[in-house]
C-alpha cells in the first residue's frame, strides 16, 4: 500500500509539473506575441525616425549671411559660415542643424534658448521608450522563479 502512495504521489508531482510547465510556455507565448504586435503609434521611434521627423517639422535651410542676422550658433557658440546647414525655429532662433539635432536627441524637444517646444510630447515619448526602456516590465526567468517558489511545497511534501 506505502508503493502505491508513492506511486501515485510521484504521478501527482509530474502531472504538476507538467501542467506548470504548460502554463508557462503558454505564458511566454502570449508575452512573445504582445510584444510582437504594436500598434504603430505604440511603437518607440528609432533615431532615424526621430531626426526624420524632426526633418519634417524644422526643415533645414542653407546659411545665407545677406538674409540671417544672427551671427553665432548658441550651441556651439561658434559663427555661422555661407552655406552651412542651419535650423530657424519658430521662435526665431538659429542654430546649425546638428548642433539642435544633438540638442534634441540628448536634451529635451524645445529651444536651447527660450524652450519653447519643437515636438509634440507624444513624438518625444515614443523617442524616449526606445533610449530609455521601462524600470520594470517582468521576465521570463521571474515568472519561472515565481511559479517553482509557488508550487515548491507541493513537490518537497512528495520527494
Amino acid at each position: 500500500m506505502a508503493t502505491l502512495s508513492q506511486i501515485l504521489a510521484q504521478i501527482y508531482t509530474m502531472t504538476l509539473l507538467f501542467f506548470t510547465i504548460l502554463v508557462l510556455e503558454l505564458v511566454i507565448l502570449l508575452r512573445s506575441i504582445s510584444g510582437a504586435v504594436y500598434d504603430s503609434g505604440d511603437r518607440p521611434l528609432t533615431t532615424t525616425q526621430y531626426l526624420k521627423l524632426i526633418e519634417e517639422k524644422i526643415p533645414a535651410t542653407v546659411y545665407d549671411a545677406a538674409a540671417e542676422a544672427a551671427p553665432e550658433c548658441t550651441v556651439c557658440l561658434s559663427a555661422f559660415e555661407e552655406g552651412e546647414a542651419i535650423r530657424k525655429l519658430k521662435c526665431k532662433h538659429v542654430f546649425h542643424k546638428d548642433c539642435l539635432d544633438t540638442w534634441l536627441q540628448q536634451c529635451a524637444a524645445t529651444c536651447p534658448l527660450c524652450r519653447r517646444k519643437l515636438l509634440p510630447e507624444e513624438v518625444v515619448l515614443r523617442y524616449r521608450q526606445r533610449r530609455n526602456p521601462p524600470e520594470y516590465e517582468g521576465s521570463d526567468e521571474e515568472l519561472v522563479y515565481l511559479l517553482s517558489a509557488l508550487h515548491g511545497n507541493y513537490l518537497r511534501r512528495f520527494m
